[in-house]
């Protein structure tokens, strides 16, 4: 039983960096519409899925969690004049809590490559002028670092 948990484990983790990015959006995206913990939706979107959620995931996810009030002023300082952060969609919310997050306590991850990567994620699952948006608030955050 130990060897396969070992392997569960090593498949968890065996993903791109970005896939595991990917997650903890989901992740920070799903946290949005419930009151259950990050253990929980992960195990729950995991079961939905079929898949394992990255360690980096969770670990993301849950530090978004603990941190959301400065992530949330960090973002809500840099908004365009008269906007407020319930303006925000949930998915670009969720994108720039995730990249704020690292910007701010991941030290391994350099600054450049969060924005990068959120940016990607935007395209992905947000409109055009979403991406920019998100583009120009982290850049503004990027600064003041």
């Amino acid at each position: 039983m130990c060897e396969q948990n070992a392997s569960s484990q090593e498949d968890r983790n065996s993903i791109s960096r970005y896939k595991m990015r990917e997650q903890a959006f989901f992740l920070c995206f799903e946290a949005l519409f419930t009151d259950a913990d990050i253990d929980e939706i992960a195990d729950n979107a995991g079961d939905a899925r079929d898949e394992f959620i990255s360690d980096f995931a969770i670990e993301c996810a849950k530090g978004v969690e603990t941190h959301r009030e400065l992530i949330d002023e960090k973002i809500s300082a840099n908004l365009k004049s008269g906007w407020k952060i319930n303006r925000i969609s949930k998915v670009s919310l969720a994108l720039l809590r995730l990249a704020i997050y690292e910007m701010l306590f991941l030290d391994d991850i350099p600054v450049s490559v969060s924005i990068n990567e959120a940016v990607e994620l935007s395209k992905k699952y947000t409109v055009k002028e979403d991406t920019s948006y998100i583009n120009g608030v982290l850049g503004a955050v990027a600064k003041e670092l």
